[in-house]
């Protein structure tokens, strides 16, 4: 197969899918799951977030995780990063030993005062100068552009808005940029006209190429596989996921969980469209992650999955 056809996954459930759950996992657990996830064969995994614990209590003591982490053995190529939202947040980064971070904004006013207490315009400042600074010690960032298909309190977004703050976080240095759909409400005709703008550009300026470009898509309207299926035959080849379909937004009132990581490699899969992610070590990483998270999970092909297995079990002690 050509090696351009493949997808990357950019498995965000220890970071973003954990952060909205009310169980608060141990360092040892969070821990485990990203091994799970590692043996799997994903190739990125984002591990937390450097945000004030008071924030984000899910995800306090990243830095001993990273630390923990750095000691194991871990796969080769393995590339793990993790959310800072100012430069304190990247030097807790690199003082911890990563070498890849994640800035992150919206693209809707009201929720980037919610998520981040800052304006756009004041966002834009920091990063002018956090991604720079990054750059220059060697250190890879990527920009997340929340509520790129509408905003829980404004309603629909302009995607024009949402381009230009793209444009300007490449050109602050960011490698990659992701486009979320914070609250899972896009729909694949509306997708297609994003997508297509980005790649093309409109009249303030240049488009951004398909390489540098990724999809965090939720899944409230149980129309994420479909938004993924559309940018890939635009040319997206990088996906966001969330092992069992983790997560959501607290600053989002309503946003369901993350597409599922199983889900999305699944249909690829399927489609004969590869990821180097082997789906049973994967199913394995959710049943650790549903484990130590303490409820049943939202991912479509892993719970058919438990299922199989159930079944197979009963037939076994029936024989």
């Amino acid at each position: 197969m050509d090696s351009n056809a493949n997808i990357i996954v950019h498995e965000v459930g220890p970071r973003d899918g954990l952060q909205n759950e009310a169980e608060r996992l141990s360092v040892s657990a969070r821990l485990e799951l990203i091994l799970a996830l590692a043996a799997a064969g994903l190739p990125r995994i984002e591990v937390g977030s450097f945000v004030r614990p008071e924030w984000i209590p899910q995800l306090a003591d990243t830095g001993e995780l990273v630390r923990q982490l750095l000691a194991q053995k871990l796969p080769a190529g393995l590339r793990m990063s993790a959310l800072v939202p100012n430069r304190t947040g990247l030097a807790r980064a690199v003082e911890c030993g990563l070498r890849e971070v994640a800035v992150f904004m919206s693209a809707s006013e009201s929720h980037n005062q919610k998520n981040t207490n800052k304006s756009i315009a004041d966002s834009l400042r920091e990063f002018e100068q956090l991604i720079p600074e990054a750059r220059k010690q060697g250190v890879t960032v990527r920009g997340y552009v929340s509520c790129v298909w509408g905003c829980p309190f404004e309603g629909p977004v302009d995607p024009k808005r949402a381009l230009e703050i793209g444009r300007r976080l490449v050109s602050f240095g960011a490698e990659e940029i992701s486009l979320g759909d914070t609250i899972g409400v896009g729909n694949p005709r509306q997708t297609r006209e994003i997508v297509s703008l980005f790649l093309g550009g409109d009249a303030a300026g240049p488009g951004i190429p398909a390489g540098k470009l990724a999809l965090h898509m939720h899944d409230t309207h149980g129309t994420a596989l479909a938004n993924c299926l559309v940018a890939y035959e635009l040319g997206i080849r990088i996906f966001d996921a969330a092992v069992g379909g983790t997560g959501g937004c607290p600053y989002a009132p309503g946003a369901a969980g993350n597409l599922a990581t199983e889900d999305l490699v699944s249909m690829f899969t399927e489609m004969g469209i590869g990821s180097g992610v082997d789906l049973e070590r994967l199913f394995e990483a959710g049943a650790v992650a549903q484990r130590h998270i303490g409820h049943a999970l939202t991912g479509r092909r892993l719970q058919a999955a438990f299922g199989r297995r159930a079944k197979l079990a009963v037939a076994r002690a029936a024989t």
